[in-house]
């Protein structure tokens, strides 16, 4: 065991790599958690064929989805900084696996919307958790990379989930589905308990590794002090992290849910095959999702303060989405591909940096739960935009000239990081970290 006595710090990143094996862990985690969530999403074609549901049918499993997952992240926020990760971690992936499962028993609309919400309630557990522990294991200087390394488990999860789902459902069918890719969670939580901890309890980690990793972290005695949760509702860094998430995830989200539906309407894709186009948009994601958090690290180890490094790539991304906006015009599927390559991979980008806000803003023992009220934020916003969607595309549909809901939708999805980003700024303009005495 390591000793709780804080060693002297390390000067460079060569004192060892098992806060990398950490990271391994979360992204797969992560990726297991996407490939949950995507099914829906990948089988809505087949689904709405067998049990006659409409856009808006879809629209409230969706939401279904979303206020559970909502209400997850308030709470499991919270429990996460009460058990701390191992055992918050432990608990959720339990649960958002069976639940996973369960849709397999569902025979209508309103059943698959039941089994949403269970997995909606534990999928929400991973990001407040994955981003606790990115806290715990790494110094301000790697977070970000760290971050984006474990969040490009979501695009990951979406490929794994283009190559198993129809290969699956050629031998099987879609209930197999379900069973098979819920079971994947539990083989991952053996893997967890077996090779994680804490750093002041982890055996495999040595002591030029602790070192580093804890220098100029807080304290013992900090980090024991018990917070008041609703206090973290008066500060403007949490309402920044509010609406850097409550007004961009329900993009993804919309990006997530309907791109295979979009694609298989314009551009007539047969989403009972691997897909090449879908899997080149959620692979970009990965880039984002990586070099977002490099950059902002780069532009820290650089000499930049903190929140101007994180503000700035912010608004590069910002800039960059506006390039959605075009994919209106796409006559040709490839192009298509590349505009919304673009934008998703940005997205991812965003999403990144956002999260990491959480741990340069917070000290570690709020981490997890100003993570989960930002990502409850998130989460509201994706019950609301897909009864704009919904409605939207019923809307057009109905009017024979579906692509054009989709436009609008591009275009609204294209202007709202520049207001996000704004917003932030304005929150955001003293740069210091919240004290613990903030929020006792």
């Amino acid at each position: 065991m390591i000793s709780s006595q804080t060693p002297k710090p390390a000067t460079t990143t060569t004192t060892g790599h098992y806060r990398w094996i950490i990271v391994l862990l979360l992204f797969t985690a992560t990726t297991i958690n996407y490939l949950d969530r995507q099914i829906i999403g990948l089988l809505k074609p087949i689904l709405e064929v067998e049990f006659k549901w409409t856009e808006t049918d879809f629209a409230r499993i969706v939401i279904a989805f979303t206020a559970a997952y909502a209400l997850g992240l308030l709470a499991l926020g919270w429990f996460i900084d009460k058990v701390g990760t191992k055992v918050g971690y432990s608990v959720t992936i339990i649960w958002w696996s069976v639940a996973g499962m369960l849709h397999a028993l569902a025979r209508s609309a309103f059943g698959f919307g039941v089994a949403r919400v269970g997995l909606g309630l534990g999928e929400a557990g991973n990001y407040p958790a994955a981003v606790k522990t990115v806290a715990e294991w790494f110094p301000k200087k790697e977070r970000a990379l760290a971050t984006g390394l474990f969040n490009a488990g979501t695009s990951v999860g979406v490929v794994v989930a283009l190559l198993i789902v129809p290969w699956i459902l050629s031998n099987y069918g879609w209930q197999e589905v379900f069973w098979i890719t819920g079971a994947l969670g539990f083989v991952w939580l053996v893997i967890w308990i077996i090779f994680y901890d804490v750093p002041a309890r982890q055996k495999r980690l040595s002591s030029d590794e602790y070192a580093y990793i804890t220098s100029g972290q807080e304290s013992a005695g900090a980090e024991k002090a018990p917070i008041k949760w609703f206090k973290l509702f008066a500060l403007p860094q949490t309402w920044a992290l509010i609406t850097g998430k409550g007004l961009i995830d329900p993009i993804y989200w919309f990006f997530l849910f309907w791109l295979p539906s979009y694609f298989s309407s314009t551009f007539q894709l047969d989403l009972k095959k691997p897909s090449l186009e879908l899997m080149l948009i959620y692979t970009a994601t990965t880039v984002g999702s990586i070099g977002g958090g490099y950059l902002s690290s780069w532009l820290i180890k650089k000499g930049w303060p903190t929140l101007k490094a994180r503000k700035t790539v912010l608004l590069i991304f910002a800039f960059l989405e506006l390039s959605i906006i075009l994919a209106q015009f796409a006559t040709s599927v490839w192009v298509a591909v590349g505009l919304i390559s673009l934008a998703v991979a940005v997205h991812q980008a965003w999403a990144t940096n956002v999260f990491t806000l959480a741990s340069d803003l917070f000290p570690r023992q709020a981490v997890s739960s100003s993570a989960g009220i930002a990502g409850m934020a998130g989460a509201v916003g994706g019950i609301f935009f897909p009864m704009l969607v919904g409605s939207l595309l019923d809307t057009y549909k109905a009017a024979g000239n579906l692509s054009g809901g989709y436009n609008v939708l591009f275009t609204i999805c294209g202007c709202t990081y520049l207001v996000a980003w704004l917003i932030i700024h304005l929150l955001t303009r003293n740069p210091k970290l919240v004290t613990i005495d903030q929020l006792t």
